[in-house]
Order: C-alpha cells, then sequence, then structure tokens
C-alpha cells in the first residue's frame, strides 16, 4: 500500500504543478517581456481615447498595420470628428424625438386619468347628495313619527279622561263584529 500512496501522491504533485503553470504562466510571461523590453512593436503616440476606435483607424487600412495609428492626418481627424460630430447630433436628435414621443403619450395618459377622476367625482357627489337627501327624509319621518305618537298618547288621555277603557273598547269591538 504504500506504493500505491506513493505513486498517488507523486501523481497529485505533478498536477497541483501542472495546475499551477497553467495558471501563473501567462501573466508571468507577460510581465517578463515587458520588463526586459523585448516587445516587437514601436510605441504609439496617438491619442487614440479621443476618438472611437473604428474611426481612428483610416480607411483601407488592413489589420496587419495598425502601427499607422501614429501618423497624425489632420484630414482625416477633421473628417473623422465631423463624421463622429453628425453621427452624436443624429442620435440627439432620434433621443429627442422619443423623448417628445413619450411625453405625449405620457400627456394623453394624465388627461385620460384627470377624465376618470373627474367622473368619478360627479358620481361620488351624487351618491353623497342623493345619501343626503335620504338622511333629510328619514329624520322628518322620525320628527313625524314622534309628532303623532304624542298625538296618540293626547288622544289616549283625553278618551281615558271621558271613562274610555282598552278593555271595554275591545270587548265593545267584538261585540259589534258578531
Amino acid at each position: 500500500m504504500t506504493v500505491r500512496t506513493g505513486v498517488l501522491k507523486a501523481a497529485l504533485g505533478l498536477m497541483a504543478t501542472c495546475l499551477a503553470a497553467y495558471i501563473v504562466g501567462p501573466p508571468l510571461y507577460w510581465h517578463l517581456i515587458e520588463a526586459f523590453g523585448s516587445t516587437g512593436c514601436p510605441p504609439c503616440d496617438c491619442d487614440c481615447d479621443s476618438l472611437p476606435d473604428l474611426l481612428s483607424i483610416p480607411q483601407g487600412v488592413n489589420n496587419g498595420s495598425i502601427t499607422d495609428c501614429a501618423k497624425h492626418n489632420p484630414d482625416e481627424n477633421k473628417d473623422a470628428q465631423k463624421k463622429l460630430a453628425e453621427l452624436l447630433s443624429e442620435e440627439l436628435k432620434q433621443r429627442t424625438a422619443e423623448a417628445l414621443e413619450k411625453q405625449q403619450r405620457a400627456n394623453k395618459a394624465l388627461l385620460e386619468a384627470k377624465k376618470m377622476a373627474s367622473q368619478y367625482q360627479k358620481e361620488a357627489d351624487k351618491c353623497n347628495s342623493g345619501m343626503e337627501t335620504c338622511e333629510e327624509a328619514r329624520e322628518k319621518s322620525e320628527a313625524n313619527l314622534l309628532s303623532q305618537k304624542q298625538l296618540t298618547v293626547l288622544w289616549e288621555q283625553r278618551a281615558r279622561q271621558k271613562g274610555w277603557n282598552d278593555g271595554n273598547a275591545r270587548s265593545q269591538g267584538n261585540a259589534q263584529a258578531i
């Protein structure tokens, strides 16, 4: 078993070394190349950040000769800047048109919402008015009922003073019905 564990340890060590070389190797290689200064390309002096990459490369140049970037051609720079300005102007006009269209849609939606709110408010006012009318009618009915009850009590008192009896009236009403 010791031979197998030794072989296993050696295989794992070899795999760990290969993995470390795979991960660390390329960055280490490029750092060493930069340190010794043996690059195959001359340094580029152009200010490529001022224009997009596609506009800074002259027309008709193949991908192998990008070192032409360092050569400054004022006419091409002006043309590129004009094209860029035109593109930006067109994009700005397009975005302005889109924004205006969105604003118009929002204004229409707001107007529609205001109309609906006004309609709902009118319906609510009608409902409140109807409720107030019903409440007033109920209060009047209660007042009339109270006055009728008071009047009934008054007439009942007068009838009792004249000799009317609740039991007599029922027996007389029953006798008349027979």
